[in-house]
């Protein structure tokens, strides 16, 4: 089976580096990714896609990536779902970094998992 999927976009805000309770680095960012296509009316739509970093590659994120910057993830794509406090079922899909690359700004730096 294969699981991999490759993204360029910018990101939405900044990312927030958070530490699990064993001390596991980890990051939510949001990208927004632009269609390769214009729709009906001749715009292009631009989705936003859920992304998870963990490790170095979440601190490194965190530290040289700011909203607006570019960046390219690869990784998989997963989903969960849970209940919420209403009682409804809430479906989550994300996509799960393997990689990020810094595509903006001065250098471009390569940041992959251990």
């Amino acid at each position: 089976m294969i699981n991999q999927v490759v993204l360029v976009g910018r990101l939405t805000k900044d990312p927030e580096l958070r530490y699990t309770a064993d001390g596991a680095a980890m990051a939510n960012v949001t990208l927004a990714v632009s269609r390769s296509f214009r729709n009906t009316d001749g715009e292009i739509d631009t989705d936003f896609i859920h992304c998870k970093l963990w490790r170095k590659i979440a601190e490194n994120t965190a530290h040289y990536c700011r909203k607006g910057s570019i960046i390219g993830v690869m990784g998989r794509i997963q989903t969960r779902n849970y209940e919420n406090q209403a009682g409804k079922r809430v479906y989550v899909t994300e996509i799960i970094a393997e990689s990020v690359r810094f595509m903006g700004g001065k250098a471009a730096v390569w940041s992959t998992q251990e």
